[in-house]
């Protein structure tokens, strides 16, 4: 039988090598983004018989049950979701942009809890996998950094929900990044220094998890580039 996943924020980066390494692997694919041209861009060259694009606010609620309906209607089931879609606006709590860090919270927040309340349902009857892409930063604090704080939030997320799904045969994992190169840095205007992760290669690691047998439930894994110290 051939399984189904659901990605937000899956039009580049982390997301989009995801959904294309899953495509390839022989699953169907939804795949979310808030830009329509950036995700016909995605689509481009893929069977549109195993891919299904959606834009939308990962953070919008009516957006994501949408999403999730649209998956079962055109797939018939949802065996893994992977709430990928985040950023960060790369300031403090002493110079940050105040209107920008709402987003930020809602998107980074709510946006997983959100797409864990719709797909809850169908997970439960196909014995699911639900993949939450946190950060180190969950698990390193950083000066005044609100990014941070929102990662804190998904790795508590992870546990909060493995511990309400677990006996309901769904399996959790949190995928906790280093750094990656990803749009996630165009806000800063270059690259750290030092090694960087490729999206393929933390993408292989969520595939990795997704693709683990039936029963087995990995729920944490930090993924770092050789070199990163934190």
């Amino acid at each position: 039988m051939t399984s189904v996943a659901l990605i937000t924020g899956g039009s580049t980066g982390i997301g989009a090598a995801a959904a294309r390494q899953l495509l390839a692997k022989g699953h169907q694919v939804t795949v979310t983004g808030r830009g329509k041209e950036k995700l016909d861009q995605f689509a481009s060259g893929l069977d549109p018989a195993n891919v299904l694009t959606i834009a939308g606010d990962a953070a919008d609620d009516a957006s994501v049950r949408d999403a999730v309906a649209a998956t079962l209607e055109r797939f018939g089931r949802i065996d893994t979701v992977v709430a990928n879609a985040g950023f960060a606006t790369h300031d403090t709590l002493a110079d940050g942009d105040t209107a920008a860090w709402r987003e930020m919270v809602l998107t980074n927040v709510l946006g997983p809890a959100l797409l864990i309340r719709h797909a809850l349902p169908a997970l439960k009857e196909s014995k699911g996998r639900i993949v939450l892409v946190g950060s180190v930063a969950g698990f390193q604090n950083a000066p005044g950094n609100i990014y941070g704080i929102t990662k804190w939030a998904v790795t508590g997320l992870a546990e909060n929900t493995r511990r309400m799904v677990t006996a309901d045969g769904v399996g959790v994992t949190l995928i906790a990044p280093g750094r990656v190169e990803t749009p996630f840095w165009d806000g800063l205007g270059h690259l750290p220094e030092g090694r960087l992760l490729t999206a393929d290669e933390l993408a292989a690691s969520i595939v990795w998890a997704i693709e683990q047998p039936a029963g087995v439930d990995v729920n944490t894994m930090i993924i770092r580039p050789v070199g990163q110290p934190v």
